[in-house]
């Protein structure tokens, strides 16, 4: 139980279902949902449709998504809602060109947007209330406005300058990023989203909408066709997992990064975790340390999953004991070898228990703040750069090439005991996550903390040669870990954001939210 005498948040109890999301609006819709007859599915759709409009320099209907779902007594499933590089895309032409990574705003880096392609399948084949229901909180909030959020208004000022040509007119107001309170709008996508819950997913991969994005894209050298936009399918996949003491970590397949997580999980139950002090210099160490090698795998391994060929390697128990074995506890390894300049940003996340306990971990991102800070002329679609997690590496599996997609830092996360879904959870924050993941994990089972104590905790982030320290550890901390070699930054943004939503054998559920982020969690 937290200390009442100092600023901090209360878990949220509740009975017949949660959600728990990065934007209270977004938690509230998704609470309506679930009223109204819906299930998590329904919820979590809708709010994170929803948060396209309440954080739009997170996310939007031009991004990707990944989603894992489970019911009582069935397996975890996966949905792979990422797009892939236009047909047309040349890794050796950029280079030509004499490109040695995928320009961050330009045409090369947005992949077409797979998550409208995801919320339509899961709606259908798993939802109840419709696609029309679930879009139409959107729509609203859309045409009526929200007003700006705190931590919103830091990120847009931060990112505006991404936004280029018809997309500073549609995100900024009278030529400036929106203050906290001032109400911003988005009428071209309430347009795209009432078509898309009339017709459905055709409504914005052909005709009138596909063509204002192709527009925008060829005008800037894009190589994207009406044919990449027909062509998109979201993906049923199998997840993938791994124990630690007791409990399993439940990640999305490549080509999302969720087995860099259990990668470095199997390495840190090498080391008395449990023995240290949760805020000490030796813990923080030993994490960036298993971080160095995990990321190091991860770019070396994880693509597209059609050329994935070392998935076992990395969760292999094998494995882990050897990179275990090339951590020092008293001195820093060099980072490892980045994959691109482009893998450290931050998205949005909803996590959704309804009162039959069926659990939905979703996130959904347009990659960089504003994406490719490129939009459509007529409906305002900011489309993502998500191509930017390609390497132009020749040979390399996770090599740009027409029809692939690309790495992707957004994961969602599920835990497990005794083969029932205990907690869906998600931490953003672009390549922190796998690092957010196993100290999620590590929080609950080494200290025994609760869900809302194990977001809190102050975080460190090994992010390449960079140590990344919040402001929540001591100064004397800081110094150790400079003694031991790691060069330490105090980082102006906090290191990622967090929810979760914990399934009690009681019957009851708990809600956490992280306060790094302008949300909540809600119940009923």
């Amino acid at each position: 139980m937290r200390d009442f005498h100092f600023p901090g948040r209360s878990a949220v109890y509740a009975e017949n279902g949660i959600c728990a999301t990065s934007h209270p609006l977004a938690a509230g819709v998704a609470i309506d949902i679930l009223k109204r007859g819906g299930n998590a599915m329904d919820a979590a759709i809708a709010g994170a449709v929803l948060l396209g409009i309440c954080e739009p320099q997170m996310t939007g209907i031009g991004g990707d998504c990944f989603a894992l779902y489970s019911r009582p007594g069935e397996p975890v499933r996966a949905m792979n809602g990422s797009g892939r590089a236009p047909a047309a895309a040349d890794a050796s032409a950029l280079r030509a060109e004499g490109h040695d990574c995928i320009p961050l705003r330009s045409a090369h880096a947005v992949t077409v947007p797979g998550a409208i392609d995801a919320f339509c399948k899961l709606s259908e084949e798993e939802g109840k209330l419709g696609l029309d229901a679930l879009l139409a909180p959107a729509i609203h909030y859309a045409e009526a406005g929200v007003p700006v959020a705190p931590r919103v208004a830091f990120d847009w000022q931060n990112d505006q300058d991404t936004l280029q040509g018809a997309a500073r007119q549609s995100y900024l107001i009278d030529g400036k990023a929106p203050t906290i309170g001032q109400m911003f709008r988005a009428p071209g996508q309430a347009e795209v989203l009432r078509r898309i819950a009339k017709d459905g997913r055709d409504a914005f991969y052909s005709g009138e909408i596909a063509e204002d994005m192709l527009s925008a894209l060829n005008a800037l050298g894009g190589v994207h066709t009406a044919e990449d936009f027909a062509g998109v399918s979201a993906d049923a996949t199998t997840p993938v997992a791994g124990d630690y003491k007791g409990i399993d970590l439940v990640e999305h397949p490549p080509n999302g990064q969720g087995a860099t997580a259990i990668l470095m999980l199997n390495m840190l139950k090498h080391f008395d975790i449990a023995g240290m002090n949760p805020l000490g210099a030796e813990r923080v160490h030993i994490e960036a340390e298993a971080a160095k090698l995990a990321y190091d795998a991860r770019n070396r391994f994880i693509a597209d999953p059609d050329h994935t060929s070392r998935l076992d390697h990395m969760l292999s128990p094998e494995t882990a004991v050897q990179l275990a074995e090339l951590i020092n506890p008293r001195k820093a390894m060099a980072g490892p070898k980045a994959i691109s300049e482009a893998v450290h940003k931050d998205t949005i996340y909803i996590t959704v228990v309804d009162k039959d306990r069926m659990a939905v971990s979703l996130i959904y991102s347009i990659f960089h703040g504003f994406g490719s800070g490129i939009a459509s002329e007529k409906f305002g679609i900011l489309l993502q750069n998500r191509g930017a997690g390609f390497t132009l590496e020749d040979g390399h599996p996770n090599m740009l090439a027409g029809g692939k997609r690309p790495m992707h830092t957004i994961i969602p996360g599920m835990l497990r005991k005794d083969g029932e879904v205990t907690m869906p959870f998600g931490v953003m924050g672009g390549a922190y996550q796998p690092c957010g993941h196993a100290r999620f994990v590590s929080n609950l089972t080494d200290f025994s903390m609760d869900p809302q104590a194990a977001i809190d905790l102050p975080r460190a982030f090994a992010d390449g040669d960079v140590l990344k320290v919040e402001r929540g550890y001591s100064d004397d901390v800081r110094q150790e870990l400079a003694d031991m070699g790691h060069d330490i930054t105090i980082p102006d943004t906090a290191i990622g954001g967090a929810q979760a939503i914990q399934i009690h054998s009681a019957g009851i559920l708990e809600g956490a939210s992280d306060p790094r982020k302008d949300g909540c969690a809600l119940g009923y």
